[in-house]
């Protein structure tokens, strides 16, 4: 068995105008002040960290990652959520996901989705430049719409929608492969890729393509009203990241999975910071641990309720209590008899 790395933190929800959140070296002491080990880094935020010359230029990016170890922490992995997002947008949702990319391409859906496709491929590269073995993303979504099933969906209608995510995505996963780094779908609602059957359906379509792997996630598990802990038995093997977040899903006579249109705070089911939801933790953990997961443990803080700070603080000592050190030995080696061939075969009456 292997040891999990962290506590790392994923930074995308802590970025800000005012110190310590305005700067990646701010950000990052205060990150290691309490308590992180390591910083996943989005790669939208561009006054942050530059992609395209993190792909382009091995200098650069070794000097973003000698920087980083000098505050004391590592690169967990790259997130490319957003850009993940633009691959697959059905036109419904357009004007609400131009926020997304950079100005000129918004109200022009194809550019967009090239920029992203691009994004992507940096991020590879980038990736294979600072030593990471893992990217974060979004699969986006054409079928989302139709996630109910009705009206009726025509036939075939949901193999049409996974066939061309399909062909937008495998050039992109051939690319990671090129430069030997896992593509990680965080499997969210919104995305089409929202399940393991999802999931199921589009690996089938890649050709159970090698690097097209997970971000483990319980928190979108709760939600759904999925079992989180027999996700890890079916897809452990392609669970390549891990984020530490917590919710809670507590039903009503009035609401449950859909919501009514609430907002975060009124909804049945909603994020909470680590230690407050109702994410078995420990079970998770030594599940993974139990598979020999040996990533980071990556707190993605997310919460109607509590502060971000507080939420932070709480989040990097509750993940560094779960952390297992995974023994190197059995708990009844004292009682060991020792073993050869001979012994073996007369104790199981063989001679």
């Amino acid at each position: 068995m292997k040891t999990i790395k962290g506590p790392g933190i994923f930074l995308a929800q802590f970025l800000g105008d005012e110190s310590p959140f305005n700067s990646l070296e701010s950000i990052c002491k205060w990150a290691k002040s309490i308590g992180f080990e390591g910083v996943q880094i989005p790669t939208w935020a561009t006054n942050y960290f530059d992609l395209k010359l993190a792909a382009e230029s091995t200098d650069y990016a070794q000097q973003i990652k000698g920087q980083i170890k000098e505050w004391g922490l590592s690169i967990t992995e790259l997130s490319t959520h957003l850009q993940g997002q633009l691959v697959a947008v059905h036109p419904a949702y357009d004007e609400m996901f131009d926020g997304f990319a950079p100005s000129q391409y918004h109200k022009n859906p194809k550019a967009r989705t090239e920029w992203a496709i691009q994004q992507l491929k940096y991020a590879a590269k980038a990736s294979r430049n600072l030593g990471l073995e893992a990217v974060a993303t979004f699969s986006g979504a054409l079928l989302w719409h139709t996630v109910y099933p009705w009206p009726q969906r025509p036939a075939g209608l949901v193999d049409t929608g996974f066939n061309e995510l399909a062909n937008r995505w495998l050039p992109i996963l051939n690319e990671y492969e090129e430069n030997g780094v896992d593509l990680c779908y965080e499997i969210h609602p919104g995305e089409d890729l929202h399940d393991g059957v999802s999931y199921e359906r589009f690996l089938k379509k890649v050709n159970n393509h090698a690097r097209a792997c997970l971000l483990y996630d319980p928190s979108h598990f709760v939600l759904q009203g999925m079992d989180y802990l027999s996700y890890i038995d079916y897809y452990h093997e392609r669970i390549k990241m891990f984020h530490v977040k917590d919710a809670e899903f507590n039903p009503t006579g009035k609401q449950g999975v859909y919501g009514g249109y609430s907002d975060w705070i009124d909804r049945a089911g909603r994020f909470r910071s680590l230690g407050d939801g109702q994410v078995d933790f420990k079970a998770v953990f030594s599940k993974l641990a139990g598979y020999d997961f040996d990533s980071w443990a990556v707190m993605e803080w997310e919460c109607a309720i509590k502060h971000p700070e507080q939420g932070a603080i709480e989040g990097a000592k509750f993940i560094a209590d779960h952390i297992i050190r995974v023994t190197d030995k059995a708990f009844d080696d004292f009682a060991s008899t020792g073993s050869n061939e001979e012994l073996n075969r007369r104790i199981l009456g063989l001679d």
